[in-house]
């Protein structure tokens, strides 16, 4: 069986445990997914498992794209993503759903895009403490010296500067599946993850 799958961020809400203890948890639309191709060592020079997700109008996409999800009877979907599996790797052309993959208490690492928050300086960006405040110190939010001087008449790679923050690519593991409602397809994970509500996001048992 694959050990991820496909899915979107619905939200944050809260659960409690037996104990009564507050659990704040992500709510994820997981799958359901379908098998759109199979990768294997001797063609492929690996293995895996590609996973469709999400229905879309076929004019969406490529002629190639409609073609490839066709030939397993699948339809238009937006989404493909590549997962490992253990044992026996699933049928072409089944659908996979969350309640088969995960279980409750699962360690799950996920998988999305972080929000976007423009350009920004390098004390939001990376933390720099910043200058003095008092009125005649003129150097309050500026990142200050980047370089040397004539030697070596450059700045290296690397120094941290101002630029676009965030809208990156960014896993969160060590996560904790709460609770599975297998006949909505949502998962509840504890704690945040990256995104805003309705972004993709992929889980893998970790």
């Amino acid at each position: 069986m694959t050990k991820g799958l496909i899915g979107k961020k619905i939200g944050m809400t809260q659960v409690f445990s037996e104990n009564g203890n507050m659990i704040p948890v992500t709510v994820l639309r997981v799958g359901p997914c379908n098998v759109s191709q199979i990768k294997e060592n001797a063609r492929d020079g690996y293995s895996s498992v590609q996973l469709s997700f999400g229905d879309v109008k076929p004019a969406s996409l490529s002629k190639a794209e409609v073609a490839h999800l066709a030939k397993n009877n699948i339809s238009a979907k937006r989404f493909l993503k590549e997962f490992q599996f253990d044992g026996d790797s699933p049928a072409l052309g089944s659908e996979i759903k969350a309640g088969e993959v995960f279980k409750i208490s699962d360690k799950v690492k996920v998988t999305g895009v972080s929000k976007g928050k423009g350009f920004q300086g390098v004390i939001k960006r990376y933390g720099h403490r910043g200058g003095p405040m008092a009125h005649g110190s003129r150097h309050h939010r500026a990142p200050g010296s980047i370089g040397a001087c004539a030697t070596p008449s450059r700045v290296f790679k690397g120094v941290k500067m101002p630029g676009r923050h965030g809208s990156a690519k960014t896993s969160i593991t060590n996560l904790k599946i709460v609770r599975i409602l297998e006949n909505e397809n949502l998962v509840y994970v504890s704690g945040s993850i990256p995104g805003s509500d309705e972004s993709l996001v992929t889980i893998e048992k970790f």
